[in-house]
């Protein structure tokens, strides 16, 4: 047990190699706690090897972390040396220990490290712990960047070799007075048996050039291991797997079928509205009373809500067209009910062409017409058994940053909160790293 106090108050101050010089503790003020660096490589001239000598001592105030439940400020008294040969080149150069801060930073090596758990790993407002530590929104938000950055840089293991690879967009944020919607692409390993999800990056916008753009940079291995591209029933993606990853079999996401089915079911109900009434639905209408049973699963219905259903396409479809629609969504979903890939096969195939024929409804011939064009993809799926589930996943994440930053504009801080959150790197790193430079963004493929 140290009783020395000196010794005690170093302990307490937890900083490596530094004299305590005092303690003000002011009402309704964070405590301020003075040191002094002690390290004496530092008063040998860098240029000719000479013993220099202090020319000044300048106070930098330094955001700590709070000490017994208390805001703290840290004094770091630097020494300012110079050398004492007037030859010299050296002029003069201040005391530098990245343990306790950076150059030109704000908060401590320790404070900044903290801050970057709290907001990139536990995923905490920057408010929050800006409030916490008793500094500025920007003196957090920087360190987090920095540390951050510097961790996914250091992390070369974090994305390793990839089976399947998901792309799919989430909006970034509305610009301008007109909202307008600023896209950015989640580039996912959807993972498989034994292998987790995880996101590997987001890039800003969602077109097919910028995506390309990012996998052609990648190594070649790592894009030959790819053996399946999942994507959204997408063009720009579909353009992505064929232009820089041609040998991917690419996958439809089973999700977006039923959902595209869905939407024909949709559009055939408000087709036959206006043609039989003359208006859009209203809620005594039965085709709009149906509108919820018939995008719900025939299986998932009850007998009541089966009786209902076909009680209200008795009254309101005449000719049938949205019963024939909601027939042809109800077969969509079986497809994924075949296990056997070539079965599957033979049954779009008979399915696109029961589709084409010329007596069904425009919105079954148009589903025909996309089974058509997603044919290879959709089949794909009865082979990898892979979908998207994990890349929506991972935008939910994305989101849950979003809502706690309130909406982030500078796409480098959404950027690296959204992989520090959801990127899943090894934290362990962290107290390993050294931080980028404030202004400067380091790489972090």
């Amino acid at each position: 047990m140290e009783t020395n106090p000196t010794r005690m108050c170093e302990l307490l101050v937890g900083l490596p190699e530094v004299n305590v010089l005092g303690v003000d503790d002011l009402p309704g003020q964070p405590i301020v706690v003075k040191v002094e660096s002690r390290l004496d490589e530092q008063g040998w001239c860098r240029g000719c090897g000479c013993r220099a000598s202090i020319k000044d001592r300048d106070e930098v105030v330094l955001v700590d972390l709070p000490c017994f439940g208390r805001q703290t400020r840290l004094v770091w008294r630097k020494q300012r040396w110079r050398c004492r040969e007037p030859l010299c080149a050296a002029t003069s150069w201040t005391v530098l220990d990245r343990r306790i801060a950076p150059p030109r930073a704000a908060l401590t090596d320790r404070a900044a490290r903290w801050a970057t758990v709290q907001v990139g790993r536990l995923g905490r407002a920057v408010s929050d712990v800006a409030d916490e530590l008793g500094c500025d929104w920007h003196t957090v938000n920087d360190a987090v960047v920095a540390y951050g950055e510097a961790l996914l840089a250091a992390d070369v293991d974090r994305v390793g070799a990839v089976g399947a690879l998901g792309l799919d967009e989430t909006l970034f944020f509305r610009k301008g007075e007109r909202h307008l919607k600023q896209w950015a692409t989640s580039i996912v390993d959807v993972g498989g048996a034994g292998h987790p999800p995880k996101l590997i990056d987001v890039i800003e916008g969602r077109t097919a050039a910028k995506v390309s753009d990012w996998i052609d940079k990648r190594p070649e291995p790592w894009r030959s291991a790819i053996r399946w591209g999942v994507l959204d029933m997408s063009g720009p993606y579909r353009k992505v797997f064929n232009d820089s990853l041609g040998h991917v079999t690419q996958v439809a996401d089973p999700f977006h079928v039923h959902r595209h089915a869905n939407s024909k079911v949709d559009e055939c109900r408000r087709r036959v509205q206006n043609d039989t009434l003359g208006h859009r639905g209203r809620k005594g209408d039965p085709l709009y009373r149906s509108r919820r049973l018939l995008t719900k699963a025939h299986d998932r219905l009850d007998e009541a809500g089966d009786a209902k259903l076909m009680g209200l396409l008795e009254a309101g479809d005449p000719n049938g067209d949205v019963r024939m629609t909601w027939h042809a969504k109800e077969t969509v979903r079986t497809l994924y009910g075949i296990d056997d890939p070539a079965d599957a096969e033979a049954f779009i195939d008979e399915l696109i062409d029961d589709m084409s024929d010329a007596e069904m409804p425009p919105e079954v011939r148009s589903l025909g017409g996309t089974l058509r064009r997603w044919r290879d993809h959709i089949v794909a799926w009865h082979r990898s058994k892979v979908s998207n589930g994990p890349t929506e996943g991972m935008n939910n994440l994305i989101k849950r940053i979003k809502r706690v930053g309130f909406g982030l504009r500078r796409f480098r801080n959404y950027r690296v909160r959204v992989l520090l959150y959801a990127g899943k790197p090894s934290w362990d790193l962290l107290a390993h790293v050294t931080p980028t430079t404030p202004g400067h963004a380091v790489s972090m493929s």
